[in-house]
Formats: structure tokens, sequence, C-alpha cells
């Protein structure tokens, strides 16, 4: 029982922390190198734990990052969704990758989940983007070895908490 409260509780709060970060206000011409922390957040617990963490975490995520932004309801839900498929399908592999290789695959997987976003937003006509709005892809996928290893750390620290 105990165990199980903690790596909730790690993963509850880097999920709490990622939607902070998401909602930030920035400027105009920051808004658009914004890294998709909500995306890489579920990419790494879907890495580091994928029996536990999966598609139904990520779909509830996306439920409240929909209301967040004001989305359509269920956009981002499948989007991230898809994103926690991708992770916990290829998990196995992406795990052995160096940092830097992970880092490509990580922004590989969020251009697509931004690339979905931006035709849904597109083409039903909630909000228009510009091709820019990708540009989110590279940092996130610059971004991807600190966050690696800051939420590494985290889950590290949990776990041994917990045993002893």
């Amino acid at each position: 029982m105990n165990l199980r409260f903690h790596w909730f509780g790690a993963i509850a709060l880097s999920l709490f922390a990622a939607l902070l970060l998401t909602a930030v206000p920035l400027p105009a011409g920051a808004a658009v190198w914004r890294p998709a922390w909500v995306a890489m957040v579920i990419i790494y617990w879907c890495l580091a734990m994928p029996e536990r963490i999966g598609v139904f975490l990520a779909w509830g995520i996306g439920l409240m990052l929909d209301v967040l932004h004001g989305a359509i309801l269920g956009q981002h839900a499948l989007g991230l969704a898809t994103v926690a498929y991708l992770a916990v399908l290829y998990h196995q592999r992406i795990r052995v990758f160096p940092l830097i290789q992970q880092s490509l695959v990580v922004g590989f997987i969020v251009f697509l989940y931004l690339l979905g976003m931006l035709l849904i937003y597109n083409f039903l006509g909630s909000l228009h983007y510009d091709a820019d709005y990708l540009l989110s892809a590279l940092t996130s996928a610059l971004l991807w070895p600190w966050a690696f290893v800051i939420l590494r750390d985290v889950r590290r620290r949990t776990v041994s908490q917990s045993r002893s």
C-alpha cells in the first residue's frame, strides 16, 4: 500500500507540474517554442512503468488538457492516448537507446502529436495555427535529456523511500 502511494504520488505531482508549466502564459513569440510538457511526462512514465501507466491515464490527462486549453473535448485526449500507445508499444526499444537517440524519438512522437493537434485546430476552425506551432517538438526534443534525468531521479527516490 505504501509503495503504491509513493509511485502514484510521484506520477500525479509530475503530471500536475506539467499541466502548470503548460498553463504558464508566455509572450506571443515564445509561445510557439513551449515544450509539450504533458506529452513528455506521459512518455517518460510510459517508458518507466508501462505496466501501470498507459493509454487510459493519458486519455484522462488529455481531457484535463482540453479543459485547460478550451479545446474541443477529446482533442488532446486522443493525441495523448496516441502518444502513450506509441510509448508503451516501443518502450523496450526506446529504453535502451542513449539519451540523444531517445531525444530524437521523443521529438518525433511529440511532432506527430502536435501535427494531429494542428490539423484538428485548423480543420475544425476552433483556432488557426501556422506551421510554427510544430516548433514545440524541437524544444521538447532538446529538453528531453533534462526532463528524463529529473523524472528518473524522482522515480528512484520515491521507490527507495517506500522500500526503507
